[in-house]
């Protein structure tokens, strides 16, 4: 039975989340002590301590959330048939599976927060949830809204049959979600972000990371890795590496990732690091499978 291992992205942090390990497990405890020398800050003082208006600001939420769930990782001692990860979660992935170091992955993900957080605030929009639709009735919708350049709406995470994530400018955003009212949807809920995640909003941020991404070495890796940005596996670096490149502007093809790695062979998924949300979106996409948590 192959096993798949999936880390999660922003929306899962918790205060308080690893402290036990921490206080208890020493290879838990070095991985942290590790990150805080890297970082130049302790990033585990606001994993531990928050306040959760810190934890939730973007540049201090992805370094958190990638030490957190790699080291969750590295304490299972398990092997990994294939590897993904929601959005964030790609790069704990990418470490988990050997492709990057633990230090290249951390200061890239370190000025990627620092980008996306900028880019939120030169670039204000919004994102919103959609339940209860098909994906082209979204899709479409968001295709009419679009007009002009400054009124742009996209899909930005397909996380399971019948539930997307739109993001875009705020009032591209907001029409969008008064027409799939009326399309039909069961919830349409605006989110509490600091950015339009996954769409064009992102671009300010897109070329000094790729230059980072540019300069660090993309190994071989020990188990597939599945894009976010085309929901395929792979285990070519070149590969691997031009999909994250593409990632901060693409959408997040989360329910093919999952599609993809049941169709070769999947059959028990464990979300390792904070929360569940993971776990539940596997279970909605996929049946009669496995599915647990690691946190």
């Amino acid at each position: 039975m192959k096993k798949a291992y999936l880390f999660p992205g922003q929306g899962s942090q918790k205060t308080g989340m690893g402290w036990d390990h921490y206080r208890f497990h020493g290879g838990f405890k070095a991985r942290c002590d590790q990150a805080n020398d890297i970082l130049g800050y302790r990033i585990t003082d606001v994993m531990f301590n928050g306040p959760d208006s810190t934890l939730t600001q973007t540049r201090y939420t992805q370094p958190a959330l990638f030490v957190h769930a790699l080291a969750l990782y590295e304490m299972l001692g398990h092997h990994a048939d294939m590897v993904a990860g929601h959005s964030l979660g790609e790069y704990t992935a990418l470490a988990a599976s050997g492709v990057l170091k633990f230090e290249d992955a951390l200061n890239a993900i370190q000025r990627r927060g620092e980008l996306m957080q900028q880019a939120g605030e030169t670039h204000p929009g919004s994102m919103a949830a959609i339940i209860g639709l098909e994906d082209d009735v979204v899709e479409a919708i968001c295709t009419e809204v679009s007009s002009e350049p400054d009124s742009v709406v996209i899909p930005a995470n397909y996380n399971t049959k019948g539930q997307l994530v739109i993001s875009g400018h705020t009032l591209a955003v907001e029409e969008a979600m008064d027409k799939l009212k009326v399309a039909g949807a069961k919830l349409v809920k605006k989110l509490p972000v600091s950015g339009a995640f996954h769409s064009p909003l992102m671009e300010s941020a897109r070329d000094e990371l790729n230059a980072i991404l540019d300069i660090i070495t993309f190994q071989k890796p020990k188990a597939l890795v599945y894009s976010n940005v085309t929901g395929a596996g792979s285990d070519s670096p070149e590969v691997i590496k031009e999909n994250l490149k593409q990632q901060l502007l693409k959408p997040v093809r989360w329910t093919q990732t999952i599609e993809s790695m049941h169709a070769d062979g999947a059959r028990h998924f464990v979300e390792t690091g904070s929360g569940n949300v993971l776990q539940g979106l596997v279970k909605r996409t996929i049946k009669e499978v496995e599915v647990t948590g690691f946190q």
